[in-house]
């Protein structure tokens, strides 16, 4: 008598990182060449696109999403900010990072206003470069040391003007998640991680879900960012301790 063997799930999730895909928008070639340089010798990163103007950058995002966007402000069509604050607006969860030679006060806040969340000057070396984006992805907000200065100034309370009273600091992920029951998932981060659980491949759920590999891909970093992980077993444990699976 044939007997069919029961079907079980993977017990072991847990893949390599996802690369940081990365997109430079830089109209000047040697500076471009660094960035892409610094992006392809890190085995932990991926070059999505390069690009010399905002007008090229608008046409290629939609088509090679990125994690990570390197932006000039000074391009010839228009301003990087221009660009930033499309991004903020059609991919909301992308990162934009500032790369400039412009270290004045109206360039840094306009810029963090427009959306950025980093500001590096272009005196970082591509080994710099490289770091700082791994920070970015990993929650910060690289700034060079003499950008930071300038925000902190601003900042500084003039002489016997009295100490400022201290802010009360923001509520973190968990306590928000756990406190007033906020998901930090979308709905479709949601649905890929329950789908992650269930063990199925990536080509998988691309196909119930009827979008693509690399939409599936992107979804999942977001997921990581989110919860803070490096592994989709991780991110399996962490969403069930928080209560989202």
């Amino acid at each position: 008598m044939h007997v069919t063997a029961p079907t079980t799930l993977p017990t072991d999730l847990t893949v390599p990182a996802l690369p940081i895909r990365v997109a430079v928008v830089e109209d000047e070639a040697p500076i471009r060449k660094l960035f892409e340089s610094a992006i392809r010798l890190d085995a932990g990163m991926q070059l999505c696109f390069s690009v010399a103007t905002v007008k090229d950058a608008i046409a290629q995002a939609p088509i090679h999403g990125a994690d990570v966007y390197l932006i000039d402000l000074g391009l010839p069509d228009a301003d990087g900010r221009e660009f930033i604050r499309w991004l903020k607006q059609h991919q909301p969860e992308a990162l934009p990072m500032v790369v400039t030679v412009f270290g004045d006060d109206a360039h840094i806040v306009s810029s963090f206003a427009a959306g950025a969340m980093g500001y590096l000057l272009k005196d970082a070396s591509s080994q710099e470069i490289a770091e700082h984006i791994h920070k970015l992805v990993s929650g910060g907000s690289p700034i060079s040391p003499s950008v930071a200065r300038r925000l902190l100034l601003q900042f500084t309370p003039p002489i016997g003007a009295g100490e400022l009273p201290m802010p009360m600091p923001a509520p973190s992920l968990s306590d928000q998640v756990s406190d007033q029951g906020i998901t930090p998932l979308s709905d479709r981060e949601h649905e890929v991680l329950r789908l992650i659980e269930k063990g199925l491949s990536y080509d998988e759920i691309a196909g119930v879900l009827g979008i693509t590999w690399h939409t599936v891909t992107s979804y999942l970093r977001r997921v990581y960012r989110k919860l803070e992980v490096k592994s989709r077993g991780e991110a399996v444990f962490e969403a069930r301790q928080r209560g989202l699976l």
